[in-house]
């Protein structure tokens, strides 16, 4: 049985993760006030419905508590992304995610008792500054305590080399996740690389690391 998701508020984020969500093979109910914005996004998934999303009897006829999780991401009018967060609550989802922009709202969405909050902008800002700061790196995924998964290029000193000869942990403090390679014009995963595997031309490596290790391990191998 396919998972049941609610995704409120169709602006390019919630647009997205609704795509993306269906695409995976999900039950997707995408919900927008705006007519304009559900009809853009029917073809994609499974129902789309114009509703206000601050009315709980709106929200019971779309039987929202049956959903396996239900994304929040008004992005223009946070009073409604309150209003909506209090009635899903209210009606006892199982899983509830929301977007906050800034930090005053992050912690009105904490107090409200939201666990699971989406900050796109925020993670959006830091891999720019990433990726300015340090070439080749493509995306980065900040975690707790200075620790960071990133994808970069695989620094021209790697290439024609082995993993075990590259000592990734034993030189640079770095666990290396997997590359991918590209073949026919895409970059495909390689799974779980073996230490003779060779680093070719434009591999892409995924490491897990501190961003200061990460940072070293660039730079000295650039």
């Amino acid at each position: 049985m396919a998972d049941k998701f609610a995704v409120i508020g169709l602006g390019q984020f919630g647009s997205a993760i609704a795509k993306k969500l269906a695409e995976k093979g999900a039950e997707i109910l995408a919900i927008d006030s705006d007519p304009e914005k559900v009809e853009s996004i029917r073809d994609y998934v499974t129902y789309g419905v114009t509703l206000d999303a601050t009315s709980r009897p709106a929200l019971e006829s779309q039987n929202i508590a049956d959903m396996d999780a239900v994304v929040v991401s008004i992005g223009q009018n946070f009073e409604c992304t309150m209003l909506t967060v209090v009635q899903l609550q209210s009606l006892g989802v199982k899983r509830l995610m929301a977007r906050a922009q800034g930090e005053t709202q992050r912690r009105i969405l904490t107090k409200l008792g939201v666990e699971e909050i989406l900050s796109p902008e925020e993670e959006v800002g830091k891999n720019v500054a990433e990726r300015l700061l340090t070439p080749g790196m493509l995306m980065a995924v900040q975690l707790p305590d200075n620790y960071e998964i990133v994808e970069v290029e695989a620094p021209k000193s790697t290439v024609g080399r082995s993993l075990e000869d590259i000592g990734l942990t034993k030189k640079y403090k770095l666990s290396l996740i997997t590359l991918l390679r590209k073949t026919n014009g895409d970059h495909h995963i390689l799974g779980v690389p073996e230490d003779d595997t060779v680093v070719e031309p434009n591999d892409l490596m995924v490491v897990f690391g501190t961003t200061k290790d990460v940072e070293r391990f660039i730079h000295i191998n650039a």
